[in-house]
């Protein structure tokens, strides 16, 4: 993944720090110690959804899948070869009417708790929720995406070298002073901005509002998106990209706005996407509204671990 502040260049990327009206950083009345158990309870949560059997460092494949039908399983010879799996696992089938999947004779894939012992259709993530085949005892899995139209395969396993040799992720020392009580400006219903992924689609994703903070005399403007839960999902770059923390940007979670139109955006929960473990990944990146021109001195720091 290249440095961000070299794939959109330094120049730009200054030019993105917008000033305009501002907040002060967040003046609530959480004390230092509860703050301090809720950012450890935080990152406990993190870790424990990183680290799961079936979490971001379990990924070992992204197939793309064309039309027609092709033979899928660990061996060599097969069209669509896994990193994991029996040599023949099955074949998968892409028409018209949608994905489907055979086993192999000797095989017992696994669909939720059923044994998968004719052909299937598969949901896929276009359907909002794809259908998870497990085999490998149910330590490995695949399911279907859809990218920039087109339908590929997301594979996991529990025995991934990434997850197995996980070193824990480095943070900032949690500072007060990168937690802000945003100011929360809505876009007109159904608004949507265009997000980048790194396979270079481009894809329209609903955007709810901007929320706007200070920092150091200067406001910041940054976009989000609606993941469907109501928080403000924040996509962003800054100065550290690439030296302390990811190259390619980072993350962010703010709570849905109250009723005086704020909400708390605390860069101390800031953390990294998938591509940051993982080369299985299709991270969005940033937009370029969100490309500040600071070091965001908070939240997690760059990866060290092994990554594939």
């Amino acid at each position: 993944m290249p440095d961000l502040r070299s794939f959109f260049g330094l120049t730009a990327l200054a030019g993105f720090a917008l000033m305009v009206s501002a907040c002060a950083p967040s003046s609530d009345s959480t004390g230092p110690a509860d703050r301090s158990a809720a950012d450890a309870a935080w990152h406990a949560e993190r870790m424990e959804r990183l680290t799961a059997p079936e979490g971001w460092l379990s990924l070992v494949g992204f197939h793309w899948v064309e039309p027609g039908e092709h033979s899928i399983g660990g061996g060599a010879e097969c069209d669509i070869q896994l990193a994991t799996g029996p040599d023949r696992l099955g074949r998968l089938r892409l028409d018209d009417s949608g994905l489907h999947f055979s086993p192999a004779p000797g095989v017992a894939p696994r669909l939720d708790d059923a044994i998968v012992d004719r052909e299937i259709t598969l949901a896929t993530s276009a359907d909002g929720q794809p259908d998870r085949v497990y085999f490998n005892d149910g330590q490995a899995s695949f399911e279907a995406l859809v990218r920039g139209g087109k339908i590929a395969l997301r594979v996991r396993d529990a025995g991934a070298h990434t997850r197995t040799g996980f070193v824990g992720i480095e943070r900032f020392a949690p500072d007060p002073g990168w937690r802000f009580e945003a100011r929360f400006e809505p876009h007109p219903e159904g608004q949507t901005i265009e997000i980048a992924n790194v396979l270079g689609q481009l894809e329209p994703m609903p955007n709810q509002g901007v929320l706007v903070f200070e920092r150091d005399g200067r406001e910041f403007r940054l976009e989000t998106v609606d993941e469907g839960d109501g928080r403000l999902f924040v996509i962003f770059a800054d100065r550290s990209n690439g030296t302390d923390t990811y190259g390619a940007g980072r993350f962010v979670y703010a709570e849905p706005p109250g009723a005086d139109g704020r909400s708390v955006l605390d860069f101390n929960q800031a953390y990294n996407p998938p591509c940051a473990f993982t080369a299985h990944s299709t991270c969005p990146l940033p937009p370029p509204e969100n490309r500040m021109d600071i070091r965001v001195e908070a939240g997690e720091l760059r990866y060290t671990g092994p990554t594939s």
